[in-house]
């Protein structure tokens, strides 16, 4: 069973910001052997998002596949019955729900639910009622979600210099 699905700006961030594909591998390759010991994975609609940057990103994502970017299966169909109602039963704008119910957030979270995991992801809780955030949905329906240093530091995640991998 997978222990934590990752939102896509997990990933935009860490290749835009912190884990460049360029200088922390690491961080990549840690993701990979977390995903291969079947604790870390994301979905299917998540890899969609990341295949249309066009980018290294996509290359990478397209590469892992279904054994990172899992697809819907039968379990999620009422999750996402369960998910649907909790967005229209709550104050949101009606377009803030539309849209929700469009992106891969609500795929995530429906995931996490039918399979009890924890949503990792940079977005924060807010007090809108104009979007839809993934850890509001998460504290609603009573999922885990946190940030990704959280699981990095849960999981004992370690990017260590190598020889060689100091002062240029």
């Amino acid at each position: 069973m997978t222990d934590y699905l990752l939102d896509s700006n997990v990933f935009i961030q860490a290749k835009n910001l912190h884990y460049g594909f360029d200088f922390c591998p690491a961080f990549w390759d840690w993701l990979m052997a977390q995903n291969q010991a079947g604790k870390v994975a994301s979905i299917e609609k998540v890899a969609d998002e990341l295949h249309a940057g066009e980018d290294e990103l996509a290359a990478w994502s397209e590469d892992r596949g279904d054994a990172f970017f899992l697809r819907p299966d039968e379990i999620i169909v009422p999750a996402l019955s369960t998910v649907s109602d909790w967005a229209r039963g709550q104050e949101y704008q009606p377009a803030a729900v539309a849209t929700f119910l469009q992106v891969a957030d609500y795929w995530l979270v429906a995931h996490a639910l039918a399979h009890d995991c924890t949503v990792v992801t940079h977005e924060v809780p807010a007090d809108t009622i104009r979007k839809i955030k993934i850890p509001n949905a998460c504290i609603g329906l009573g999922l885990r979600c946190i940030s990704p240093y959280e699981m990095l530091r849960r999981e004992r995640a370690r990017f260590v210099l190598g020889p060689g991998g100091g002062a240029a």
